[in-house]
């Protein structure tokens, strides 16, 4: 018999790996929370009229279509079907997709909402997203998003808080990372320096795959997308741009002197340096992680306009584990311009695969329980019931064996979860009022009063 399996780009998650995910989505949760960050839901499912032409052309070929329910084919004419034409198709046969990430569906949120909202909002959002990408090591077709957004604010210090929230998630974990910042108008001001203010989308795009494709590729996609000789040629310093904040800051601020959108992304960028101790010669940084300006960073998505940020984990190979930036006019695309918000994601997938790769999970946030009670029979059972409602009121997590099975099978149970102490309620123990209790570890045993159980077990 052929056993049943999963889509491709998507998996299950045992309870090991479970409790995992959840200490990443808890720490993630407790420092949007210290930050004053309240959670939203919205569905899995919008109307692809929220989804569509919001992504790019590259993204709207990743969004899941969801067929409409029922006979969905009888708006279509034969006609149309033998056309085979799936974009005109799917217009007549569906009308919802699932999300492809949570910013758009916030802003979709923003807007219905506006009336209920106090401004500025502060809202973070744990939840999965669906992208119909060709399945690869670190990208899957369903992953989780962790993103925190503040709307109704142009303040660069909500800029600044993002970027501390950011270092605080990474020093938790106790990843090394290195947090990098650029500027749409940055971008912009390069784009019209060099004489080519119309290919902004593709320069961007080009040099964001600096890392990928190397110097000579994207040089290669500069011409392709139409750039001359002479642009490509402008574009070599910016691209090869080395030194400190500093030096960076000062060098892009004479290339961009005759651009005024260029040199107000420099101040952006500067001010939020300033602020994390991160733009002097002699800083007191604020961040634990190196936060440095690298204009090879572009974040392909089409929305962002001011400040972008991407994070690098520097003791791993592996892509972008966080990424973000600001965007003015997101919800002027639901008819609310003039509401500027920015946001970070923090990928919880490739943060999962890091702290795998670096052994850096905490073992009391791995375990799930530290104490099993022994089933010796009916009587004893009962009485295990009682006390372990004393242990769980102490905090401990706590199990009764269901069957009174063979010593050595509930041993062998007790290995195999990795449950560090085990509790035995014989006939002398009942009789004494007492548990021997097994360090599963040490092999050490002592026979205690429940009280004192406790004590151990917590210590």
């Amino acid at each position: 018999m052929q056993k049943p399996s999963i889509p491709k780009g998507t998996r299950d998650f045992g309870p090991q790996e479970m409790a995992k995910r959840n200490y990443i989505f808890n720490t993630i949760r407790q420092v949007y929370e210290l930050y004053g960050f309240s959670p939203i839901e919205t569905p899995s499912m919008e109307n692809l009229s929220t989804l569509m032409g919001k992504y790019g052309e590259e993204g709207d070929k990743l969004l899941f279509k969801i067929l409409n329910s029922g006979d969905f084919i009888a708006k279509v004419s034969d006609e149309e079907l033998l056309a085979r034409q799936p974009l005109r198709l799917a217009s007549k046969i569906t009308e919802k997709g699932l999300r492809y990430d949570l910013t758009v569906p916030f802003a979709r949120f923003v807007v219905q909402h506006r009336e209920e909202l106090q401004m500025p909002f502060k809202r973070y959002q744990i939840q999965p997203v669906w992208r119909a990408d060709r399945p690869q090591k670190g990208r899957y077709r369903e992953f989780y998003q962790c993103d925190a957004d503040v709307v109704g604010s142009d303040s660069l210090l909500s800029e600044v808080e993002l970027m501390q929230i950011i270092d605080e998630v990474f020093s938790r974990f106790g990843i090394n990372v290195c947090i990098k910042i650029n500027n749409r108008k940055i971008l912009t001001g390069i784009a019209e320096v060099i004489g080519e203010p119309e290919k902004i989308i593709d320069i961007t795009v080009a040099i964001d795959k600096l890392d990928k494709i190397g110097l000579d590729g994207v040089n290669a996609e500069l011409r392709a997308a139409g750039l001359s000789d002479e642009a490509v040629a402008r574009l070599q310093p910016i691209i090869n741009l080395s030194g400190s904040n500093v030096q960076k800051l000062q060098t892009m601020r004479q290339v961009l002197a005759a651009s005024e959108t260029g040199l107000q992304g420099i101040a952006e960028v500067e001010t939020v340096l300033s602020y994390l101790g991160a733009a002097g010669e002699t800083p007191t940084p604020v961040l634990h992680n190196c936060i440095e300006l690298d204009l090879t960073l572009a974040r392909g998505l089409n929305y962002y306009t001011g400040c972008i940020f991407e994070v690098k984990a520097l003791d791993v190979e592996i892509g972008s584990i966080t990424g973000g930036g600001r965007y003015d006019n997101l919800t002027g695309i639901f008819g609310m311009p003039g509401l500027s918000g920015v946001g970070i994601s923090f990928g919880a997938d490739r943060i999962y695969d890091v702290l795998n790769q670096l052994d850096l999970y905490p073992e009391e946030a791995v375990r799930q329980t530290t104490l099993l009670f022994i089933n010796f029979g009916t009587s004893e059972a009962a009485r295990c019931l009682q006390l372990a409602r004393l242990t769980r009121a102490a905090g401990i997590s706590t199990e009764v064996f269901p069957d009174s099975a063979k010593m050595k099978k509930q041993m062998s149970y007790a290995n195999a979860r990795q449950i560090p102490f085990v509790a035995l309620v014989g006939a002398d123990e009942m009789e004494q009022g007492k548990v021997t209790l097994k360090n599963m570890l040490s092999g050490e045993q002592s026979t205690l009063t429940i009280e004192e159980l406790i004590d151990k077990v917590k210590q």
